[in-house]
C-alpha cells in the first residue's frame, strides 16, 4: 500500500507556471477551476507568473496541502515538474502533473493527456502509483541529467527558443547550430561503477530516467530504466560532421546503432570530471542547466515519487 492517504475526495492544490507552453495562462486556470469545481472536488489554484517567487509558492502549497491531507499539482513542462516534484518528494503528499511544455517526456510515458481539461479531468480517475526517481548528488530528474555537450545545447536552445519562440522544430534547430557553430572540447570522465574504476574521454555523459526518450533515439534500454536502473549513453568524442550525422541517427530512432556511442545501465554511478575534487560542474537536469559541486553520484532514489496517473490502459501508448 502507498505511504500516503489519498482518496477521490482529496483536496487539490494547483500550481501554474505562466512561463510554460505557449496557453494563455489565465484561461489554463480557469480551465482546471471549473473542470475541478464542477466535479466537486475541492482545489486551490495558485498562478505563478513571478520565476523569482515560484519556490516560495511552492512550499506555501506543500505546506497548505499537508495541512489538509491535500495532493500537489503542477502544471507546466518537464522543468517546472522537476522543481515541484523535488519538493514534494518525501513531503507525504500526492504528487500530479499537468504537462504544459515543450517535450512533456514525464507527461507522456505516464499517459497524462497534453490538452489541459482533459488532463484535469484525468486527475478525477487517476490511481496513486509510484514514479521512479533519479538523483545526481542531491537533485532529483525525472527524465535525464547530463554533463558535457548536452548542458550547452540546452543553453543555446534557451537562447534560441528567447528570440524565436517554443516548439520542438525549434529546439531542433537550435541544436543543430549549438553543433556547427561551436567548438566541443572532450571530457574525461573516471566512472566508478561496481567496484571499477575507469576513465574515458566523452563529448558527454547522458543519463536517462524516461524509457519513452531512451525508445525514440533508439537506445536499448527502455525496459531497463522501466524496471528500477537508469541509462547511460557516452558520446564518444567526435568532429561536427559526425555530431551532425549521429543527430539524424537519433531523430530515426537508430542511436543506439552507433559506434561512438556507448551504453548501459546501472543503479548507482560516481562520475568525476576533474582531479579537484569540489569543482562545480555544469549538468542539465530535466531540460534545465545547473552547476553542482563534483564528483557527481548517479543514483535511483530509495524511495520513489507517488504521483496521480491514469489507470493502465486508460490511454494511448506514448509516442
Amino acid at each position: 500500500m502507498p505511504p500516503i492517504d489519498y482518496t477521490p475526495r482529496t483536496k487539490l492544490f494547483v500550481i501554474v507556471n505562466a512561463g510554460a507552453g505557449r496557453d494563455d495562462k489565465e484561461s489554463t486556470v480557469e480551465t482546471i477551476e471549473r473542470v475541478l469545481t464542477e466535479a466537486g472536488r475541492a482545489c486551490e489554484v495558485a498562478l505563478v507568473s513571478d520565476p523569482s517567487r515560484i519556490g516560495q509558492t511552492i512550499h506555501g502549497t506543500i505546506d497548505r496541502a499537508k495541512a489538509e491531507n491535500g495532493a500537489v499539482i503542477v502544471a507546466g513542462g518537464d522543468g517546472t515538474i522537476n522543481t515541484v516534484a523535488q519538493a514534494v518528494l518525501g513531503s507525504g503528499c500526492a504528487f500530479g502533473a499537468l504537462p504544459q511544455g515543450t517535450f512533456n517526456y514525464f507527461g507522456r510515458w505516464h499517459g497524462i493527456p497534453l490538452e489541459i481539461e482533459a488532463a484535469t479531468r484525468a486527475l478525477l480517475t487517476a490511481e496513486l502509483r509510484p514514479a521512479q526517481v533519479g538523483f545526481v548528488n542531491d537533485r532529483i530528474f525525472l527524465i535525464n541529467a547530463s554533463v558535457g555537450l548536452y548542458p550547452q545545447l540546452l543553453e543555446d536552445r534557451e537562447a534560441f527558443k528567447q528570440r524565436y519562440g517554443r516548439g520542438r522544430l525549434n529546439a531542433l534547430l537550435a541544436g543543430i547550430a549549438t553543433l556547427i557553430r561551436r567548438k566541443h572540447r572532450p571530457l574525461q570522465l573516471t566512472m566508478e561503477l561496481d567496484g571499477a574504476s575507469r576513465t574515458v574521454p566523452a563529448l558527454t555523459l547522458f543519463v536517462g530516467n524516461n524509457p519513452l526518450q531512451m525508445r525514440q533515439v533508439g537506445i536499448k534500454l527502455d525496459r531497463a530504466v522501466d524496471s528500477g536502473r537508469l541509462a547511460a549513453v557516452r558520446l564518444r568524442p567526435v568532429g561536427t560532421m559526425e555530431l551532425l550525422w549521429l543527430t539524424a541517427r537519433g531523430m530515426l530512432g537508430k542511436l543506439g546503432e552507433e559506434p561512438d556511442v556507448a551504453t548501459f545501465s546501472f543503479r548507482r554511478m560516481t562520475v568525476k570530471t576533474s582531479s579537484r575534487p569540489g569543482r562545480r560542474v555544469k549538468v542539465a537536469i530535466d531540460g534545465e542547466v545547473v552547476w553542482l559541486r563534483g564528483p557527481l553520484e548517479f543514483r535511483v532514489a530509495d524511495e520513489p515519487l507517488w504521483a496521480l496517473l491514469p489507470p493502465p490502459g486508460a490511454a494511448e501508448p506514448p509516442k
